[in-house]
């Protein structure tokens, strides 16, 4: 089993942070250290705010050994598809060939307007994330090519240099399998992230998508079905809903304590060791071949090393 964490960046974690999480995820044994890719906070935290994801990538790339590095997803929206691939190749340069690079539609309207960024409706965005992925494939080839599509013209491009990787680094689409997706990552993906859901709708979502990469000719070893969900876990009942309320605290939209924990115990981690353990093998059975643990707690140092030491070791996938 594979296992990666991730921190919503966009709420305000801050430097040291972020150097001390990937010391503990290259200690613990995490495969790799994984962003969102935000420009506005969701929660409230006392002090939100954002980073850049690929520069910061860029600077934990520099500052790491042996964890890979990338975005969970970036959206076609913030960046030309050139800058992009110029902006992962340079972070796995940096890292030594430990980058992967996350691709989505987008989906949050608010950080878009309050950073004047456009925000086309959802079939525009689609439809710029299968000319990206087409882009940036071609890009890596390494070979001169000229592209026009309906939101992208690229004219006689050269990309140099290229990333360490070969044939290039891995890319990850998010989404909940879709038609439209499955079909995108049977082409174009080496992974596909399903974020959240229930054991029984992760599975059928891995069916609809390893469903449309034998359609497509390709070996369904070439596409890792990984999901990405919250964690809170606790070695008593008393620690991990402690760790629940804290989530709450952070969501404006939350309600009474548990309405809460009913909602988020449908899709998420939540409660002991042992609980959690069985939680996750109920995922494994159903198809789930790495593990993104949301970090949402990013200032409890003591979650990733329970998840580390009692968690991980224990799973049977």
């Amino acid at each position: 089993m594979r296992w990666s964490l991730m921190l919503e960046g966009q709420e305000g974690v801050t430097w040291s942070r972020w150097l001390a999480t990937a010391e503990a995820c290259e200690r613990l044994g995490f495969e790799a250290l994984l962003t969102s890719d935000h420009y506005l906070s969701v929660v409230d935290v006392p002090q939100p705010g954002s980073n850049d994801a690929w520069t910061l990538l860029g600077a934990l790339a520099a500052r790491t050994g042996h964890l890979r590095l990338g975005t969970m997803v970036s959206p076609v929206t913030f960046r030309l598809p050139a800058v992009l691939a110029k902006a992962a190749t340079t972070v796995d340069r940096i890292s030594g060939g430990r980058v992967e690079l996350g691709m989505g539609a987008g989906w949050w309207k608010e950080e878009h307007r309050t950073h004047g960024i456009p925000f086309p409706p959802a079939r525009e965005r689609l439809e710029m994330l299968e000319e990206q992925l087409e882009i940036v494939h071609r890009l890596w080839s390494g070979d001169a090519f000229t592209f026009r599509g309906r939101h992208y013209a690229i004219e006689d491009a050269r990309f140099a240099p290229l990333p360490v990787q070969e044939p290039h680094p891995p890319i990850v689409i998010g989404g909940k399998g879709g038609p439209r997706i499955a079909a995108l990552v049977a082409r174009w993906g080496d992974e596909f992230n399903r974020v959240g859901g229930t054991p029984e709708q992760v599975g059928e979502a891995f069916e609809r998508v390893t469903d449309a990469v034998d359609r497509a000719g390709r070996p369904r070893e070439e596409v890792t079905c990984s999901l990405m969900t919250w964690v809170f876990v606790g070695r008593s009942d008393e620690e991990w809903t402690a760790r629940v309320e804290a989530a709450r605290r952070m969501d404006p939209a939350a309600g009474p304590f548990d309405d809460y924990l009913a909602d988020i115990s449908k899709d998420c981690l939540v409660g002991t060791v042992e609980q959690v353990v069985d939680r996750i093998n109920a995922y494994v059975d159903a198809g789930v071949e790495r593990f993104v643990l949301n970090h949402e707690l990013f200032d409890d140092p003591d979650h990733v090393e329970l998840l580390g030491t009692e968690v991980l070791p224990r799973v049977t996938g």
